[in-house]
């Protein structure tokens, strides 16, 4: 429904959804930086040949509308507690098991970086892909937060601003996947997977990562 207002709203590009596979479970890891990501990043996995999940806070459900949208597309919400986080974890593994593709942003919520290049991620999209085994595909996002800045009430769309998302292939975690990955484990395939993410990123805005996250 929204695909004919993001074409005449922003000069959209997408490559590289070839890499997402059309079949089986998958992950999708993207860098996170406006509320107008996962209509980009849906587009673009539809692109790819995949209807997606999205990993996403349970607040969301509370809000009118956006709850249908969240509660009729099987999306899985994120909840704050020991428990709850152990229930969220169960029920992406299901789904990824199940054959579907599940989109996570690893920050967890919106880069708090003024310079807008990904802060550190949380390890749980690591847990479920050494778990399961699934592949893990980064994406870059960027202009988004052009189109739908965090706070703005409505979007941006004159003049047109570009919006571009790259998806790489798959991150090699093979060497890392266990049915209970340790924390070390976690943490490495964590940075190898911002670490894909970032590299995309720089390639879309056409500059060096800042210093601090090459080291990373």
């Amino acid at each position: 429904m929204l695909a004919p207002f993001l074409a005449l709203g922003t000069r959209y590009r997408v490559t590289g959804a070839h890499h997402i596979p059309r079949e089986g479970g998958v992950l999708v890891a993207s860098n996170h930086l406006s509320y107008a990501d996962p209509v980009m990043i849906t587009a673009a996995c539809l692109m790819g040949g995949r209807v997606p999940r999205f990993f996403a806070k349970s607040g969301l459900w509370k809000v009118p509308v956006v709850r249908n949208v969240m509660t009729s597309g099987r999306h899985i919400a994120v909840n704050r507690g020991k428990a709850s986080a152990l229930e969220s974890f169960r029920d992406t593994v299901s789904a990824v098991r199940e054959g579907d593709c599940v989109v996570v942003f690893p920050e967890g919520t919106f880069s708090d970086r003024d310079d807008e290049w990904p802060m550190k991620a949380k390890t749980g999209l690591a847990r479920v892909a050494l778990t399961t085994g699934a592949p893990v595909v980064p994406l870059a996002c960027w202009g988004s937060h052009h189109v739908l800045p965090v706070g703005a009430r409505l979007p941006r769309v004159f003049p047109r601003r570009r919006v571009e998302l790259l998806a790489g292939p798959p991150v090699d975690l093979s060497d890392l996947v266990s049915e209970r990955p340790t924390a070390t484990q976690q943490r490495e395939a964590t940075q190898r997977i911002m670490a894909a993410v970032t590299s995309l990123l720089a390639e879309v805005r056409g500059e060096d990562p800042p210093p601090d996250l090459v080291k990373a």
